[in-house]
């Protein structure tokens, strides 16, 4: 195989295909100001050991999946294991615990996106460098955080188009008085049919008992038809959290449903679980999935301090638009510069620059005869293609021609800007007049 290929489980995203990743990280973004969410980002690997402890050591991610490698060294620095990071909120943790500033300010309302990269299979929704969009909350142990979490995803998924198409599924983990009474039941129960378990689940009996829930092998599902529920093993607080949840997303017109299988096996991990499911994509049909982890950053060394959030794949989600048949806004129309001749050239650049610093898109075209440079033009889908020539260099002005209608006029230099500006209102006005004109007066 050529080596001038993407390297198996990566792929280019092509200029093509790249608005619709970025209208998912725009979308995002702006859903995540509207809650007061501040953006920042990590570094793309971190010591392993932070994955490790902030993972767990016993699960799939960590024991197969995690890009690994031995730092350099020098003679000021020994080698160290290091991992391109395969989640985002071990790292985040990892910066809230590092950087004193940020404990205080909690709660510490947080918005990422980036590259991850975990060794899997390749296949349709699932690649080994893959992107997500990411939301964590510190320092905020209240329920109604864990309501407003779930709305953040909510709202960036109807405006992209694709929550009518997605069933949010959720389950209380309880708090670790309640998932210990519930872990000694699980595994009486368990070890009371290994006969009939999977090696993998064996394995987790030990280990890690409540992802046998999750398993996908067809034995186990038949043993965890009968296995007991953590629902009835829930004390009073973790019940009256629950409810509280509950009634909030009820509250919010956010409908769900209790899903039982839902887990998440650390012991760091309590109260909510959620995912929002789609069944558009197949076997890859969570396309956001989280929950709270109230321990997880005592664990790796912090102060007690609470946690929840999720991540969404963002090529889950362009998929999920791409079946669904949303399209991403389309981009501002440009102008094109059609520069005839040498001096024609250099004022074309003082005009280029003077547009974008107006914040209108310019493409500039050198090369070819009239006739070809306005079809590059047109192929750009430019809204006006700008002419100048020695004449209207003499003159002071562009030949401005709009490039859906047709027609063409002289426009001096140093009003071009506004001119441009006033052509777009017209056209915008055009659109909407007939329909915001009533009383057939002319006033809006």
């Amino acid at each position: 195989m050529s080596r001038l290929q993407p390297v198996r489980g990566t792929r280019d995203i092509l200029p093509d295909e790249f608005p619709r990743f970025a209208h998912v990280v725009d979308t995002a973004r702006d859903v995540a100001r509207l809650y007061g969410y501040s953006e920042m980002a990590t570094p793309i690997f971190e010591f392993t050991e932070l994955f490790a402890r902030g993972i767990g050591e016993t699960t799939d991610v960590v024991s197969k999946e995690m890009y690994s490698f031995l730092s350099r060294g020098d003679e000021e620095e020994e080698r160290q294991s290091l991992t391109l990071r395969p989640e985002y909120t071990a790292g985040i943790c990892r910066a809230f615990v590092s950087n004193g500033e940020l404990r205080q300010q909690l709660p510490l309302k947080l918005f990422a996106h980036g590259p991850m990269f975990r060794y899997e299979r390749p296949q349709a929704g699932r690649q080994r460098q893959f992107h997500q969009i990411d939301i964590e909350v510190l320092g905020a142990p209240e329920a109604e955080c864990d309501v407003e979490v779930i709305s953040v995803a909510a709202d960036i998924l109807d405006r992209l188009g694709v929550l009518s198409s997605c069933v949010l599924k959720l389950n209380s983990l309880g708090d670790p008085e309640s998932r210990a009474a519930y872990r000694t039941v699980l595994v009486d129960y368990y070890r009371s049919h290994q006969s009939k378990l999977s090696e993998e689940s064996l394995r987790r009996l030990e280990r890690n008992p409540m992802r046998i829930l999750d398993s996908k092998d067809e034995g186990d599902k038949a043993v965890n038809v009968d296995a007991p529920s953590l629902a009835d093993h829930l004390n009073p607080a973790s019940r009256t959290f629950f409810d509280t949840v509950r009634a909030g997303l009820d509250a919010s017109g956010i409908a769900y449903e209790i899903d039982p299988a839902l887990v998440r096996g650390l012991d760091y991990y309590t109260h909510t679980a959620f995912e929002f499911v789609t069944t558009s994509l197949g076997a890859q049909g969570t396309v956001i999935g989280g929950g709270r982890y109230d321990g997880l950053i005592e664990q790796l060394g912090g102060p007690p301090t609470a946690g929840i959030g999720w991540a969404g794949g963002i090529e889950r989600l362009v998929e999920l638009q791409r079946k669904l048949d949303k399209s991403p806004p389309a981009p501002e129309r440009a102008v094109a510069i059609i520069p005839m001749g040498q001096a024609a050239e250099l004022r074309a650049l003082a005009l280029a620059r003077e547009l974008r610093q107006a914040d209108v898109p310019v493409e500039l075209a050198y090369r070819g005869n009239m006739k070809r440079r306005l079809q590059r033009a047109s192929k750009l889908n430019a809204s006006h293609a700008l002419i100048i020539g020695d004449s209207e260099l003499a003159k002071g002005v562009v030949a401005m021609k709009d490039l859906d209608s047709g027609t063409q006029e002289e426009v001096p230099f140093d009003e071009v800007v506004d001119a441009l500006g006033d052509d777009a209102l017209d056209a915008l006005m055009s659109l909407v007049g007939a329909d915001d004109d009533e009383d057939g007066d002319g006033n809006r």
